[in-house]
């Protein structure tokens, strides 16, 4: 492989945060769904749903379900993190959020790089997955 190809093929230092943040990311909500998991399957906390009970729920659709579990949709899971079955839901988010995260880590390279363009996109595309998963913008359910 000569230098010009070398050079084609080189990361770019925004790419290099992203992916390295991404990486950290990614193995921080792997490790909190892993204990989670440990906490809701070990019963060291107790679940909203007992686990008896959760094949009654199988059969239905979201909305059944959260009507006949009495839970409210978007982001009052946050108030249940006092039961096992609603842990989860961390890492969940921190591996749906962290995407937003590497595109606002990577605006101030873009910037210092002269890429005014690149750091305008990036900030867009981040308040654009911020007012997403606000829920803000809901539309049907």
């Amino acid at each position: 492989m000569n230098e010009k190809d070398e050079n084609i093929l080189a990361s770019r230092p925004e790419q290099i945060r992203y992916a390295a943040i991404l990486e950290k990311g990614m193995y921080l909500g792997l490790l909190v769904l892993l204990i989670t998991f440990v906490i809701y399957v070990f019963g060291i906390m107790k679940p909203y749903i007992p686990k008896d009970k959760i094949p009654t729920y199988w059969t239905m659709g979201v909305h059944d379900y959260l009507h006949h579990a009495q839970i409210k949709p978007g982001w009052s899971w946050l108030g249940m993190l006092k039961y096992a079955d609603f842990l989860n839901f961390i890492g969940i988010a921190i591996l749906s959020g962290v995407t937003t995260i590497c595109f606002v880590a990577v605006i101030p390279v873009f910037l210092r790089n002269n890429d005014r363009l690149y750091a305008v996109f990036a900030s867009l595309e981040a308040a654009i997955l911020c007012v997403a998963a606000s829920g803000l913008l809901s539309v049907g359910h």
